[in-house]
């Protein structure tokens, strides 16, 4: 029982109120855009015909090779000169540039990326973020950000995502999107940044081919910034390290990745303070095996492990008289799996990918860290005798032991491509999870492809997506809320239709979507007590929309790509309900490529929680990149975001006046070196 003295439980009571009232849901979506094929990565962007672009094979949302235009998802996939030239440097960044999606600060670990998707601004992981193919997301919040909230730039080949329900490939936390982030593999390069707000850093990658069948990759990284100067003080600073290496021996592939990011001076519940502070790392190691491949059979079996790890401690509440009480998690959660996946060509040109899957994530350790605590009870006692003299760690907290749960899944999932016609396309899939002791889901999905002349196509898509409740909501116990094991997952039933159109200079979608969204989990008074609260199945709603993207290229020197997004409804947890992206891109000579971007968001007029009044006009936000290339092998780069230095807020359900600072402006100078 956490004792609070002092006429503190009604203020301590209403903070984790807020706290976990904020989203708990969001949605990712995405939509196509160009892209670069991994064959011509390493040239100039603008050396690749507009066809080129449109044609690209990608795989992610079917396990089977399709192009952009014949897949049966709505597509944008990112390569790394396109990243870089965006002039961003956090790999959620890159989702402002999607229509539908965006990324923005938040509370409890402000720059910690919260994502708004479809109208909806909501924060329990139902984003299902893998790097190289495996997930990120855990089992005790659920969100891949938390636990990993930087993944650097430097490090990225190219990033994929699917729009709409990803459950029927991906199971739980594919709601409405998966983002998949792959690594360099393939690249001996070493690069150095420089920036305002303090920054530096080196990022090192190396590849070698040691015979026929062996070859060996690294990459290291490392970034750290004093932090950006933000109205009300906070700073964010930050310092994080990624480490890759693997191993590809014949059939074998041997991979193991570490991470690790501490992030200072956040904003939590109860404010900004230069003592909130938090440190999260994930270790990760992984196997894979293909038995056959050929013309009309693969097949690979895979094992993977990773531990996550979070510490952490934010301002609960602010005292005139006594030191401030901050709290937070210590916890330690780890993933296994293992999978068989095959795809499979019948003659008749049917195609098969189908696959088995067991996984366990457990939550090894549910510590806290606090500055108030009593050793011999156990308890968090807020009395000045009990003050640790800052924030202390209390492995095996009584209140949390609880958390301590293990989920075992079992799942198969199959989908069968059916060329009917010529012309139509039919894809039939479905996936079926049964998460021991908690729930059990059928993911179908359904989708046809009509190409109606070469410069039309269009598309009809069904699917179902679900997201598992994670501990926190199953299990927590703080005299505040009270955790429901009878928790059912959050699912989702979504309908697109889908226009894609594309000639030789000029291509462009228009996606209408209709949601409905259904047990979602809430936050609300427990019947014996208005002070204590506890989670339920109690959120269901409907949204929809259009979401627009175009791309033209003149020549090889020029391209333009806009995208815009409308709600037909008012977002929940209201955030924009109109916003849009421009991103131009100029070769001004063999050596020098200018690109600039635009992101433009509505205005936003709500009430907090607290009842404050939230207003933040549209504004406008100028970013992008100046490169010159100095030789072969080197290269310069200028990047800004932000960089007319615009000061503008982003709303956030859990703030008493409902206002974050959004980010300011960011330069930085890269220099990078090919060997």
């Amino acid at each position: 029982m956490l004792l609070l003295q002092h006429g503190l439980l009604v203020q301590v009571s209403r903070s984790v109120k807020l706290l976990r009232c904020s989203a708990l849901f969001s949605i990712v979506v995405a939509s196509t855009i160009s892209s670069v094929a991994h064959s011509a990565e390493e040239q100039d962007l603008f050396s690749l015909s507009f066809e080129d672009l449109l044609e690209v094979h990608v795989d992610l949302a079917t396990k089977t090779t399709e192009t952009l235009s014949s897949v049966p998802s709505t597509m944008t996939v990112f390569n790394r000169k396109q990243i870089q030239a965006l002039g961003i440097d956090n790999a959620y960044e890159i989702m402002n540039f999607v229509p539908g999606m965006q990324s923005t600060r938040g509370d409890w670990v402000g720059a910690v990326p919260k994502d708004h998707a479809r109208g909806v601004y909501l924060d329990s992981g139902n984003v299902l973020v893998m790097i190289n193919g495996e997930r990120v997301n855990e089992s005790s919040f659920g969100k891949a950000s938390v636990y990993m909230p930087y993944i650097p730039i430097e490090v990225i080949e190219k990033i994929e995502f699917i729009r709409g329900p990803g459950s029927a490939i991906y199971g739980s936390n594919a709601f409405l999107g998966v983002m998949n982030i792959v690594t360099s593999k393939e690249r001996n390069a070493m690069q150095l940044v420089v920036g305002n707000n303090g920054r530096y850093g080196a990022t090192g990658q190396f590849n070698r081919t040691v015979n026929d069948s062996t070859a060996v990759y690294a990459t290291f990284s490392y970034d750290q910034k004093d932090g950006e100067s933000y109205p009300q003080g906070v700073k964010d600073p930050l310092e994080a390290i990624y480490l890759e290496a693997g191993v590809d021996y014949k059939k074998l592939k041997l991979s193991a990745r570490y991470n690790k990011t501490e992030l200072d001076e956040f904003l939590n519940l109860a404010g900004y303070s230069k003592q909130n502070q938090h440190t999260s790392d994930n270790t990760f190691v992984g196997i894979k095996y293909n038995w056959v491949n050929n013309d009309k059979l693969k097949l690979d079996s895979s094992y993977s492990y990773t531990e996550h790890n979070i510490s952490s401690a934010g301002l609960i509440v602010a005292f005139d008289d006594m030191p401030d009480f901050l709290v937070g998690p210590a916890w330690q959660t780890t993933d296994s799996k293992f999978e068989t996946e095959l795809s499979y060509q019948f003659n008749n040109q049917w195609q098969l990918a189908a696959g088995v899957e067991y996984s366990e994530a457990k939550q090894v350790e549910a510590g806290v860290r606090t500055s108030y605590y009593d050793d011999q009870s156990g308890l968090i006692i807020i009395d000045p005798s009990y003050y640790q003299q800052g924030i202390v760690t209390v492995m095996d907290f009584p209140e949390f032991a609880a958390l301590k749960y293990t989920f075992e899944t079992y799942s198969a999932y199959g989908q069968l491509k059916i060329p009917y016609t010529k012309a139509f396309t039919l894809y039939v899939g479905a996936r079926y999870d049964d998460v021991n002791n908690i729930d059990s889901k059928l993911s179908p999905r359904l989708a046809g492809v009509y190409v109606i002349n070469p410069e039309h196509t269009v598309k009809l898509q069904y699917g179902e997506s679900f997201r598992t409740p994670v501990t926190n909501e199953l299990f927590s116990n703080d005299d505040v809320t009270v955790g429901n094991p009878a928790l059912r997952s959050e699912s989702v039933k979504t309908t697109e239709l889908v226009w894609h159109f594309q000639t030789s200079e000029l291509q462009a979608n228009a996606v209408l979507f209709y949601n409905e969204l259904n047990d979602f989990i809430n936050i609300e008074p427990t019947q014996s007590n208005d002070a204590l609260f506890t989670f339920a199945n109690s959120f269901n709603s409907q949204n929809s929309g259009i979401e627009l993207d175009g791309t033209w290229q003149s020549n090889k020197e020029f391209s333009v790509t806009g995208t815009y997004t409308q709600y037909f409804e008012d977002p929940i947890n209201a955030s924009f309900k109109r916003f849009a992206s421009l991103v131009t891109s100029y070769n001004l000579s063999d050596s020098w490529q200018l690109s600039l971007n635009v992101l433009w968001r509505d205005k936003v007029e709500v009430s907090s929680v607290s009842g404050a009044y939230f207003k933040q006009s549209a504004y406008t936000l100028l970013g992008g990149s100046l490169k010159w290339q100095l030789n072969a092998k080197s290269q310069l780069m200028l990047k800004a975001e932000n960089l007319l230095g615009k000061q503008y807020n982003v709303f956030d359900p859990r703030m008493d006046n409902g206002a974050v600072a959004g980010t300011t402006e960011d330069l930085s100078l890269h220099y990078q070196f090919n060997f």
